[in-house]
């Protein structure tokens, strides 16, 4: 027996000195301690303490994304979730190369069945005259699916490519999400997509064919030597499958011909049921979105936070719900980038077993953070910030990683004569710090020191630079809530003291302070910043904030910024998400066009002039109209 102990011994404190060196908790948190069992536990403001773990996933995008197998009279589909179990699988072929913005066309179901798997009947289904996309001729076709659950949740939606085998339906490599267009600039755009499986692919414009170099599912390409303000058509091509799209490249830097943008955010899920919430997105009102930004001709589409209902622990469960936004506006996305800001609700992180709450973000931040999935979800400019490390805060300075990292998720960028920069205002967000500030982390709605740095040395770089005559600052939290978050967002009802912790200590500026400290960058610094573009609440308005505007707590102690000259404010989180009316603050006499319409905002740039119209995208109605310069 003797000897069994000392062998297990040495076995024993491997696996928990492994266990420690996976799961090492950042310097920045304290009050946080592995107990003798492994259980990750937290302390609050009374000493007590308690367990902190990661929820389990509903659904994950790898359990609802299918193993397909070859059939002779179809194919067959298993699904590793077995919440899909007794729901329900709906399909279609997608007509592409047929329509500017191909959809599936759902026609036929087949049951999931107790152990995950479906049978489509594609040869019986897709015979004549329900053949519009001539599959039998081709030997291939390529087929839009949706997943219900048992109690008849929509919970994604894909793709899967088929072709003919001998006497067999075989699967196919998938472009199963995009091609999409990002990081557009006046001479080069990022094509970007995924694959079911790991294939070369190419893409062929008018100027070139771009090869994938090796196998892979992500597939990456910049495209350059464009020209400015110029139309290019573009396919991408899988195996057989040819998907024909366009692009248009920006403005040249400084041109002061007329364009438009779009801007909104919050689309996590809605009331109502159906295309209201596919698992986590408000797909109906987002694909409203891309289609009349289309419509208008947008330019691109400014998306600032919330596109899901996130505060999750599992990454591959936030996968999927990202995932569902991202196929709500794919048809369009094809043709315009739609450029992405983080909100609160991309939360990934720790919950607390208090409240079966995510209270911190998640770490280790290379895998488990909001901020890491994101960069991993989106394809961004990488020119933001690197991080909160080295700032005077930073308890191990000169150490990189104690900190999550920026990229991606702070950035800029500019078309024509407008720079757009996107701030993250719930970048390392500790959703109860509220409550327990002793688990450390970062407040909604907070600017850290080196982001606020980083937006002042951008902000000076762009009033010195003659091509940009507009800024827009966007950040998913509003200065000046109005309507459903004046209990945080940068007022928190007045009370300065609510600001993040680092190490077990507060940083030295309250939330009103880093307020202020915003406002002085944007408006006393620089005479290009339009206002701010922000979402959080969930309605859309619109207000000057001047000298005149009341923006203190009664008692205010602290030094009062002079403002020397109005910026606006445009909260505009009307893109699904459950309405928010509008709340008395100090401010309120300040704001217009108030309500709880889904609304998309369309900013029209002509030289120095810039109008804005609010358009709802449900019944097309113009909400509001207003000239912003």
């Amino acid at each position: 027996m003797l000897q069994v102990k000392l062998i297990l011994l040495p076995v024993l404190v491997f696996k928990a000195c492994l266990l420690w060196c996976q799961m090492a908790i950042p310097a920045v948190h304290s009050n946080l301690f592995f107990d003798s069992t492994g259980v990750l536990r937290g302390q609050n403001t009374e000493g007590n303490t308690f367990g902190l773990y990661r929820k389990e996933a509903q659904f994950t995008l790898s359990g609802v994304t299918p193993t397909a197998h070859g059939d002779p009279n179809g194919l067959r589909f298993h699904f590793s979730a077995k919440k899909l179990r007794g729901g329900e699988l709906t399909y279609g072929l997608i007509p592409y190369g047929q329509h500017t913005y191909p959809t599936a066309v759902l026609r036929f179901t087949a049951k999931i069945d107790s152990v995950g798997n479906a049978f489509l009947a594609l040869r019986k289904d897709l015979t004549e005259g329900l053949d519009h996309t001539g599959w039998k001729k081709s030997g291939f076709g390529i087929i839009g699916y949706r997943l219900t659950d048992a109690e008849g949740l929509m919970v994604y939606e894909g793709k899967q490519a088929f072709g003919v085998s001998g006497d067999k339906l075989e699967p196919r490599p998938t472009v199963v999400r995009g091609p999409f267009v990002s990081q557009q600039t006046h001479n080069s755009v990022v094509i970007w997509y995924e694959t079911s499986t790991p294939v070369q692919t190419r893409i062929q414009t008018d100027l070139t064919a771009e090869f994938s170099t090796e196998p892979t599912t992500r597939h990456t390409t910049t495209l350059t030597g464009l020209l400015p303000g110029t139309e290019y058509a573009y396919t991408v091509e899988c195996d057989s499958a040819k998907l024909p799209f366009r692009f248009r490249t920006a403005l040249s830097p400084g041109s002061r011909e007329p364009f438009t943008f779009a801007y909104a955010s919050d689309s996590r899920s809605g009331y109502g049921g159906g295309e209201r919430n596919v698992y986590g997105a408000n797909a109906q009102i987002m694909q409203r979105i891309g289609a009349l930004s289309c419509y208008e001709k947008a330019a691109f589409v400014q998306f600032t936070g919330d596109l899901a209902n996130g505060y999750l622990s599992d990454p591959d469960e936030l996968r999927l719900q990202l995932a569902n936004w991202i196929h709500a506006v794919e048809p369009y996305w094809h043709y315009i980038p739609f450029n992405v800001g983080m909100g609160n609700h991309e939360s990934l992180g720790w919950a607390s077993e208090l409240n079966k709450w995510v209270v911190i973000d998640g770490f280790p931040y290379e895998t488990h953070s909001g901020e890491a999935l994101f960069a991993e979800t989106f394809v961004n400019p990488t020119n933001g910030p690197v991080s909160e490390d080295d700032a005077p805060y930073d308890p191990n300075p000169g150490v990189p990683g104690d900190f999550p990292s920026y990229s991606e998720n702070v950035f800029y960028y500019t078309y024509g004569n407008v720079a757009m920069v996107v701030l993250n205002t719930n970048y390392w967000y500790a959703p109860g710090i509220k409550k327990n500030p002793m688990l450390n982390g970062n407040l909604h709605g907070y600017i850290m020191d080196e982001q606020l740095q980083w937006l002042k040395n951008t902000l000076e770089a762009l009033e010195n630079n003659p091509s940009i005559d507009h800024v827009f600052v966007t950040l998913h939290t509003p200065p000046f809530p109005n309507g459903g978050h004046r209990h945080d967002c940068m007022w928190y009802d007045g009370d300065n003291t609510h600001r993040p912790w680092v190490a077990g200590k507060p940083v030295e500026q309250g939330i009103i302070e880093r307020r202020d400290a915003l406002l002085d960058l944007c408006a006393n610094r620089s005479s290009k910043v339009i206002g701010f573009l922000s979402g959080d609440e969930h309605n859309y308005n619109r207000m000057v904030v001047d000298e005149n505007t009341p923006r203190y707590p009664t008692g205010w102690d602290k030094p009062r910024l002079i403002l020397r000259r109005p910026l606006w404010q445009i909260i505009n989180g009307a893109a699904g998400a459950p309405f928010y009316g509008q709340q008395k603050l100090p401010w309120s006499a300040s704001v217009k066009g108030f309500t709880v319409q889904n609304a998309l905002c369309l900013f029209e740039i002509s030289g120095k002039k810039i109008v804005l119209r609010v358009v709802n995208p449900d019944t097309l109605e113009e909400i509001d109209r207003a000239t912003i310069r």
